[in-house]
C-alpha cells in the first residue's frame, strides 16, 4: 500500500477512517493481517506503532494478541487435570476454583490484570477474613497464570503482590500431660488410643487411619507407619503413600502405652493381620465427621480452647519429646518430617536413639502424672521409682 507521500509502505498498512482517525494493520509471522487494538490521531503515531510491531517480530518477541482469549476456568481445569496430584491436593484445588476464584471464571486469561487480582484479593479479605484460604487461592492462581506465561498465552503474570501467597500460621497450642489424659478419657474407650498415638506417636490422622494389626508389635512397642488413608471431601478414603518419604517410618512408643495398645487390640481392632486398628462403632473405617463430633465434645468436657485441634496433639508430642532430651533430628524422624533435610543431613537418629527418646518421653509423662496425683512416679513395669531396693 502506498502512503500519503506516494511511497510504498514496507511493513503494514494505514488507512484513514471516516472519523478522521487512522487504523494500522500488520501481517503477523503466520501471515494473518491484524489490526491495532486502537486507532491513531496521526499517521506518524500509526507508523510508530507499526515499527514497534515489526521490531517485536524481528526479535522473536511477538505474541499472538488472540492467544490469551482462552477461558480461565477451562484452562485452570486442564491445568489441574494434567498434573500428578495427591487426591487431597486435587480436591483442594477444585474447591479453591469453585469457591474462591469464581471472580475469574468468566474471564479470558488476557483479561486477568494485576489491578483485577488486587481488587479480588482485597474483596476476599474484606468479605470473608479468610486469610489462610485467600493465600492458598492466590498461590494457585499465580501458579496457573505462570504456566500461561510459559505457554505464551499471556506476556506477564498478573499476580505480583508481594507476600500475598504466604500463610501466617497461628501459634500452635499444646496440651499438658494431664489434658492429654483427660481428652483420652473423654473421647471414649474406642478412641482413647488414637489420642495417645496422636500425641506421643506423634502420628497424623491419615496415618492413624491406615494402621493395621500387622503394623503393631506390642512386645517391642513399635508401630510401623507404611501408608496413609486420607479422607477426601466426598467422605471416601484413599489409600496412598505417606505425606513424604520420611513419613514411612517405625515409631517406638513410650512404655506407658503398652497396656493401652494391648487392650485396644483385644477390644476394638479388626481381626486378622490386615485388620484396621481403628474402626467405628458399626465396624466401618472411622469418618472425619463422626470422630470430629466426639473430639469437639471431649474438648469441651476437658475445657480446652475451641481452636485446639486433634492435629495439635502432634505439636504436643514434639514439645514433650524435646523436653525429654530429643534433638531436632530426633523429633523429625519420630514425626515423619522431611523439612530442614539439607541442614540436618549430617545428624543421625538411629534405632537406639529412638528408644532413648521413647524412654525419656515415658519418664516425662510418668513424672507429670505423679505430680498431679501426689504419688511417687511408677517405673516402666509399674514399680515405684521412689523405692531404693
Amino acid at each position: 500500500m502506498a502512503n500519503n507521500r506516494g511511497r510504498r509502505r514496507r511493513f503494514g498498512a494505514i488507512r484513514k477512517l471516516p472519523s478522521g482517525r487512522y487504523q494500522a494493520r500488520y501481517p503477523g509471522p503466520d501471515g494473518v493481517m491484524r489490526p491495532a487494538p486502537e486507532t491513531f490521531a496521526t499517521t506518524a503515531d500509526a507508523d510508530d506503532w507499526l515499527a514497534e510491531k515489526q521490531t517485536e517480530i524481528r526479535r522473536g518477541e511477538w505474541r499472538d494478541p488472540d492467544a490469551g482469549a482462552v477461558s480461565f476456568r477451562a484452562y485452570a481445569d486442564k491445568w489441574v487435570a494434567e498434573r500428578e496430584l495427591a487426591p487431597l491436593t486435587r480436591d483442594l484445588y477444585r474447591y479453591l476454583l469453585d469457591k474462591h476464584l469464581t471472580a475469574f471464571s468468566d474471564l479470558d486469561l488476557d483479561e486477568i490484570t494485576a489491578p483485577r487480582v488486587r481488587e479480588w484479593r482485597a474483596e476476599r479479605l474484606r468479605a470473608t477474613n479468610a486469610k489462610t484460604m485467600t493465600a492458598k487461592a492466590y498461590r494457585l492462581l499465580k501458579a496457573i497464570m505462570e504456566t500461561a506465561v510459559d505457554d505464551e498465552l499471556i506476556q506477564r503474570n498478573p499476580c505480583r503482590i508481594k507476600g500475598a501467597g504466604k500463610e501466617k500460621a497461628a501459634e500452635r497450642r499444646i496440651a499438658t500431660v494431664a489434658q492429654v489424659d483427660a481428652l483420652a478419657d473423654a473421647v471414649g474407650m474406642r478412641w482413647r488410643l488414637m489420642v495417645y498415638l496422636g500425641a506421643y506417636g506423634p502420628m497424623r490422622p491419615e496415618e492413624l487411619a491406615g494402621l493395621r494389626r500387622r503394623d503393631v508389635d506390642v512386645d517391642t512397642l513399635r508401630v510401623r507407619v507404611r501408608l496413609a488413608e486420607p479422607e477426601r471431601m466426598n467422605g471416601r478414603r484413599v489409600r496412598g503413600d505417606t505425606k513424604s518419604e520420611a513419613g514411612t517410618r517405625t515409631v517406638i512408643l513410650p512404655a506407658f502405652l503398652r497396656r493401652e495398645l494391648r487392650w485396644h487390640l483385644e477390644s476394638y481392632a479388626e481381626p486378622g493381620p490386615d485388620g484396621l486398628l481403628f474402626v467405628g462403632e458399626k465396624g466401618a473405617p472411622f469418618r472425619r465427621s463422626s470422630f470430629g463430633r466426639k473430639w469437639r465434645k471431649a474438648r469441651d468436657v476437658v475445657g480446652m480452647p475451641e481452636g485446639f485441634r486433634f492435629y495439635d496433639l502432634r505439636h504436643t508430642g514434639h514439645t514433650l519429646s524435646t523436653r525429654s532430651g530429643a534433638t531436632l533430628k530426633d523429633t523429625m524422624v519420630r514425626a515423619g518430617q522431611s523439612s530442614e533435610k539439607a541442614a540436618l543431613i549430617y545428624q543421625h537418629s538411629d534405632d537406639e536413639r529412638q528408644q532413648e527418646v521413647a524412654a525419656g518421653l515415658d519418664a516425662t509423662v510418668r513424672k507429670a502424672r505423679a505430680a498431679a496425683s501426689g504419688k511417687p512416679p511408677a517405673g516402666p513395669s509399674g514399680t515405684d521409682l521412689a523405692r531404693d531396693d
